[in-house]
């Protein structure tokens, strides 16, 4: 064959891959476009963060879908024994004590021996507190009969019964055995426990749930059964740690069949019961502050979040990109080219910057980092350039009312703080400047100080905020150096503190557990062979063999998923808050533990996505959903009907979940600059060796967090600015230049620290030489709080010594059975052999 010959077929080939290559170039160009587009038609997300969704919401995601034949058959063994008891009767046309009579009757059968007929009254248990469905005619009737029959299980003595079937379930070693040799896990291997699971969280949701038509005896049944859960009564443990064991097992693959959603979201609930909420610990702070006598809060931070307004976002690298194609094609017609939100940024620019000195006049806003995956486009345009190229056109006629175009604060949402070290650092600099000599941490001579640094003083302390975490630190280090003359502190029993000393023998263990699942269930994970399997409680038995199935199938396993990231993120963020009111070293040491397990890079891996879509995903079929399903008929499901989802905007439990994420980040990385040198940008310090200089590649976070402030939504956009700030002074003066509509955000929406740099990186914090003492430092402190705290053992160097010889030597010493065999070895080693220097003792030392 001839070169010729060759040839032809070969460039057919070139122009063939040239052509995919760019028609592939040409979708990834076009879905970037499609992303970009999204984004900026994003509208504002009407969401009201709080503790919990609604009831019927909560309710709902305790089922997953491949359970819903399950609820035809509770109702079938509920009638089936009803029957023999309450001829031609209705439950709800039954007197109270008839149904009372009737709820002892099914504890008593709870009793049996025979595995099956225990599943059976288990599950007519469960038919009542799911409020006997099929006795209503509406959701509203079935969320009230619920509520009743769930009192009346509670006082009936139920839940102590299903405890101690739960317990046996857990301890069935015979059921892990089988579960841990099967290949494939499904629902039929967890039934029993799932039952059991179901009925206690509907228990405990429904009693948490407090209404105001609630009658006095439920009121004094809810706080009877909120100490019960918190005290040490199970075991001599809370609830909530039997729970954890659960899910250290599960984890462990030694209970793979465990069905680790219900019990996450029973986790979360009996934490959230017995710890209280956002609003029941904000209150628990003003008392904290009124009892250690500190001033009150300068504002409610719940009010302050709910009452801001979201913000743009800002510019993606594709506006910018499409920006400079219109300038060259400007050039070429001399005409500009310029898109109509360009227009009006134009406009906003020349009326408003004098008004405004924070609004930032570039309109060009590329905060990636130059090494991020969009390094091949310049963040900055020229501005000279832009001025010569884009002439002002004549001014189109307003879109849009100009006062919803720009909205300017009447003033700082927060008020700021100055934390006690930060005058004592501006006092040490100005003496150092103008006296030259220090006084330590005296904050009140101003002897040789000039007037303006009088004046500066005085400003700073009326913005000072002693928090109750620094009285804490000060409290325990006065206790370490003086343990006799303070004595013994005493340790109030509250909820947290009993929880906290029940988890403290194996906190590595829970926290390494949670973090697994979270791993697990983050939609940017990719499956793996050696990875724990979350979905054994929504498989069923047979796999779906219709593209209807299939599609049912995935959305449930999606719903799934999301539901355990929220559970996760809601437990972990509960959990910080309550120990660090409690005592500031219970939260240091979850925090560490957290930090040491990689939850920051696994927080940041899960924000590395499309953020857009995961909070505007529609994984969930409303006719499916519970109540709804169990009164209303089951329409005819299609697949275009699966495909459309429901009308909501966003999907409440992933914003939720993205909004718990980032204050987990907060407060694992505020006032740590260890941790926040780990996760910041890329950033050259010469001082740090080389696999910390590989470690801030890989955590590169300012670009994944600046995605995350495309989400219209207040709160989220708010602990993104919080988590971009605390590393703003360790991302270089050149990525604040190009970012300064970052900068201008924050400074209008995040607390100011007076004497905080971070717009400009001179603080001393900032230096990369004391990062590893710092993170021992706070170890050492946490082990000297336990030890002192918790460790009755190390307290006995402090016990009163007996000096009496006749007293010590009439004592009886405890000694082994074999002891008298060696007793003249031992006396001849330890006491002939040795020689003793009697005439010592006479001298005077």
């Amino acid at each position: 064959m001839q070169v010729e010959d060759m040839e032809v077929p070969l460039l057919n080939n070139l122009n063939d891959n040239g052509d995919r290559l760019r028609s592939k170039g040409k979708d990834v160009f076009k879905e970037q476009q499609k992303e970009s587009e999204s984004s900026l038609e994003s509208p504002n997300l009407e969401f009201e963060y709080g503790d919990t969704d609604t009831l019927t919401a909560e309710l709902s995601e305790l089922y997953s879908y491949t359970e819903e034949p399950e609820f035809a058959l509770n109702r079938d063994y509920f009638e089936e024994d009803f029957r023999s008891h309450a001829r031609g009767r209705r439950w709800i046309d039954l007197s109270a004590g008839e149904r009372r009579t009737y709820v002892m009757r099914l504890l008593d059968a709870l009793e049996v021996t025979d595995r099956d007929k225990r599943l059976k009254v288990a599950r007519a248990i469960l038919y009542l507190a799911q409020g006997v469905f099929d006795e209503c005619d509406t959701e509203a009737d079935l969320l009230r009969w619920s509520r009743h029959n769930v009192f009346l299980l509670y006082d009936m003595g139920i839940f102590t019964a299903l405890l101690e079937l739960l317990s046996m379930e857990i301890d069935n070693n015979q059921a892990c055995n089988s579960a841990v040799r099967k290949p494939a896990i499904s629902l039929a291997d967890s039934t029993e426990l799932r039952v059991l699971l179901s009925i206690m969280y509907l228990m405990v949701e429904t009693i948490r749930v407090q209404t105001e038509d609630d009658a006095p005896q439920w009121r004094a049944a809810r706080e009877a059964f909120k100490n019960e859960l918190g005290a040490p009564l199970y075991n001599g443990e809370p609830f909530s740690l039997l729970l954890f064991s659960m899910v250290t097992k599960f984890c462990s693959m030694s209970a793979p069949h465990f069905p680790m959603k219900k019990v996450l979201l029973l986790l979360w609930k009996t934490l959230l019961f017995t710890l209280g909420g956002f609003e029941e610990l904000q209150e628990m702070k003003v008392q904290g502050r009124e009892h250690l006598k500190l001033p009150p809060l300068p504002e409610d931070s719940i009010k302050v979040v709910r009452a801001m307004r979201a913000a743009s976002p800002p510019a993606s690298a594709m506006e910018l990109i499409e920006q400079q194609q219109q300038q060259k094609r400007g050039r070429r017609s001399r005409r500009p080219l310029v898109k109509q939100d360009s227009l009006d940024t134009y406009n906003e620019r020349d009326t408003y910057n004098e008004r405004d000195p924070f609004k930032n006049d570039d309109v060009r806003d590329d905060e990636e980092d130059p090494d991020d995956g969009d390094s091949g486009m310049e963040g900055e345009v020229d501005l000279l350039d832009r001025d010569v190229i884009i002439q002002p056109p004549p001014p189109p006629p307003p879109l849009r009312p100009p006062t919803e175009r720009v909205n300017f604060p009447k003033g700082l949402p927060w008020a700021p703080k100055v934390r006690e070290k930060d005058i004592e650092h501006f006092l040490e600099t100005s003496r150092n400047k103008f006296i030259g000599f220090t006084l330590g941490n005296d904050t009140e001579t101003l002897v040789g100080l000039p007037r303006p640094i009088h004046e500066s003083v005085k400003t700073l302390k009326q913005h000072k905020y002693v928090s109750i975490a620094e009285v804490q630190m000060k409290r325990e280090e006065e206790l370490q150096q003086c343990p006799l003359s303070l004595g013994e502190e005493e340790v109030e029993e509250t909820p947290a503190e009993v929880l906290y000393l029940g988890m403290l023998p194996n906190l590595s263990q829970y926290v390494i557990a949670l973090l697994k699942l979270l791993l697990a269930a983050a939609p940017t994970s990719k499956a793996k062979t050696d990875s724990i399997n979350i979905l054994a409680d929504v498989l069923p038995e047979e796999m779906p063999i219709t593209v209807l199935q299939s599609m049912k199938l995935g959305i449930d396993v999606n719903r799934h998923k999301e539901i355990i990231v929220k559970a996760i993120s809601a437990l972990l963020l509960l959990l910080l808050k309550h120990l660090k009111l409690n005592h500031v070293y219970q939260f240091e040491i979850v925090s560490q533990h957290l930090v040491f397990a990689n939850c920051i890079p696994l927080i940041l891996k899960f924000f590395n996505q499309n953020i857009m879509s995961y909070i505007s995903a529609k994984n969930s079929i409303c006719v499916l959903d519970f109540p709804h399903c169990a009164v209303h008929e089951m329409p005819e499901l299609t697949a275009e009907s699966l495909e459309a989802g429901d009308n909501n905007h966003f999907c409440w439990r992933n914003l939720f979940s993205c909004i718990n994420l980032l204050r987990i980040l907060n407060k694992l990385t505020k006032w740590k600059h260890s941790r926040t040198m780990v996760r910041c940008d890329a950033i050259y310090l010469q001082d740090i060796a080389v696999t910390t200089r590989k470690m801030l590649v890989v955590f590169k976070s300012a670009p994944i967090l600046k995605r995350a402030l495309k989400v219209k939504q207040a709160m989220m956009q708010l602990y993104v600015l919080k988590l971009l700030k605390i590393q703003t002074k360790y991302l270089g003066r050149q990525w604040r230049k190009s970012n300064m509509k970052t900068m201008s955000a924050i400074y209008q929406k995040v607390r100011h620290r007076l004497n905080d740099d971070w717009a400009y990186g001179n603080d001393i914090d900032a230096r990369p030489w004391d990062f590893q003492a710092e993170e021992c430092a706070l170890r050492e402190s946490i082990e000297k709080f336990n030890g002192r705290r918790y460790d009755k053992n190390r307290n006995g160097d402090f016990a009163p010594v007996d000096n009496c010889l006749q007293s010590v030597l009439g004592q009886r010493v405890d000694l082994p059975d074999d002891f008298h065999y060696s007793y003249e070895m031992w006396l001849e080693r330890e006491v002939f052999s040795q020689p003793i220097e009697w005439e010592g003792l006479l001298q005077e030392p």
